[in-house]
């Protein structure tokens, strides 16, 4: 079993515009490919909004910021290029 990295994942969502279940599945996503590898992974709930993923504090996706939720293939590369940029996706990290 490999060792967990100091690598904390937050997931900041609206509960105003009802966004617990993607921010769930975002989360289940990242646990799927990376549970040997990050420490933790927590949602917070919020307001105004916002949908942000930050990895040890830095955000990595704000909705504000790219208009749109991340697809599937958008987040495990994002999370991949900073836990384990070596590592391939397989079919799903063809540009």
């Amino acid at each position: 079993m490999n060792k967990k990295q100091d690598f904390r994942i937050e997931i900041e969502y609206c509960t105003q515009c009802n966004w617990m279940i993607r921010a769930s599945w975002v989360t289940q996503e990242i646990l799927n490919s990376f549970e040997n590898d990050i420490q933790e992974i927590s949602l917070i709930p919020s307001s105004g909004g916002i949908f942000e993923i930050r990895i040890n504090e830095e955000v990595v996706w704000s909705l504000r910021s790219n208009k749109k939720f991340p697809q599937p293939k958008e987040i495990k590369q994002i999370v991949r290029d900073r836990v384990d940029p070596e590592r391939s996706l397989g079919h799903g990290d063809r540009h």
